[in-house]
């Protein structure tokens, strides 16, 4: 079997292990491993091809960590509305005393804290964040 057959399988093996992952560095590495069946057919080397296919392999995963798509950028989980579903509901707070209430929300009684910067005036306020059995709350 010629080289650039096998670089061929071995890139079609990984396009299909990334279907499962969903992460995209299985393919930057496939990309690498087409270039190096690219190299096989203008008759470089195996250690050649090995190079290349290395080097294709790492400038695609560094452009790929660079991108929006490299990036992790979720919020911790206390302030996650993904993971918590509370995160961006509203509770009415009636009083404040020295930047904290108490209120009913869901059927029980929790803690009330402001987010930095926000002003203790009575009203209704948008959950940002929970830590514990407290609520933290924004206008």
């Amino acid at each position: 079997m010629a080289d650039w057959m096998l670089w061929a399988i071995g890139a079609g093996v990984l396009v299909t292990l990334e279907l499962f992952s969903g992460t995209f560095y299985l393919l930057m590495i496939a990309i690498g491993m087409g270039a190096g069946a690219l190299a096989s057919l203008a008759r470089i080397d195996m250690p050649g091809q090995m190079l290349v296919a290395a080097i294709v392999a790492a400038i695609a995963t560094l452009l790929l960590r660079r991108s929006r798509f490299g990036k992790t950028t979720q919020p911790p989980a206390a302030s996650n509305p993904d993971v918590n579903l509370d995160i961006g509901q509203t509770v009415s707070v009636a009083a404040w005393q020295d930047g904290a209430a108490r209120v009913m929300y869901r059927g029980a009684m929790w803690d009330v804290e402001l987010a930095p910067g926000e002003a203790a005036a009575p009203g209704i306020f948008r959950i940002r964040e929970i830590r514990g059995s407290r609520l933290i709350v924004g206008a």
